[in-house]
């Protein structure tokens, strides 16, 4: 699930849609009959420009942009049913792996954003997972937004009872921590 989109893929609000402005992080309500230009639809958001800024729209408001919801399917349950600390952090990271930056289309985790995820047995047989994450300039107003829906996302995983997603500055971030793809989807290698 994700696609970019062109210069051409604008939109008209079919109805009132809330969105949150990109980079503030603040919720806003963009009006029926805007006029809204698609620049990326991943990780089960879109990103689109509209009245000379960027928005970020949860997937399940695609309908607002006359757009069929894509929502992403749960994470499979342990391929031999058995829950441990690694097989957990696996699908944390695959999880992790589908949160983007509302400007890059890049996910958190080949950005270098993640910097550890780690799970932890509970009594009851379930999981607890710390993830410390950064961002790309320590101001951005998505940095909670963007920890929450990892969070969320995280909390979908069979076996997990509890997450934790912490942002943290140390060591601050470069483009030297983006996966060589990533460097290379950017044009940088």
């Amino acid at each position: 699930m994700g696609e970019r989109y062109g210069e051409t893929d604008t939109r008209i609000l079919q109805r009132d849609c809330a969105a949150v402005s990109v980079p503030w992080g603040q919720p806003q309500t963009l009006e029926e009959g805007s006029y809204a230009l698609v620049t990326q639809r991943l990780g089960g958001s879109i990103t689109v420009m509209s009245g000379g800024n960027l928005y970020r729209i949860d997937e399940r408001n695609a309908d607002a942009l006359g757009l069929e919801p894509q929502l992403p399917p749960p994470p499979p349950p342990a391929a031999d049913g058995a829950l441990d600390a690694a097989g957990i952090e696996r699908a944390a990271w695959e999880q992790l792996g589908t949160c983007y930056d509302p400007e890059i289309p890049i996910d958190i985790v080949n950005l270098g954003l993640v910097y550890a995820c780690t799970a932890e047995a509970l009594a009851d047989g379930r999981f607890r997972l710390a993830v410390n994450m950064t961002l790309t300039a320590p101001g951005c107003g998505m940095g909670t937004l963007i920890a929450d829906e990892a969070r969320d996302k995280l909390l979908t995983i069979p076996g997990v009872a509890e997450a934790t997603v912490s942002l943290v500055w140390d060591p601050p971030w470069s483009r030297e921590m983006m996966s060589e793809a990533a460097r290379l989807e950017m044009g940088m290698l």
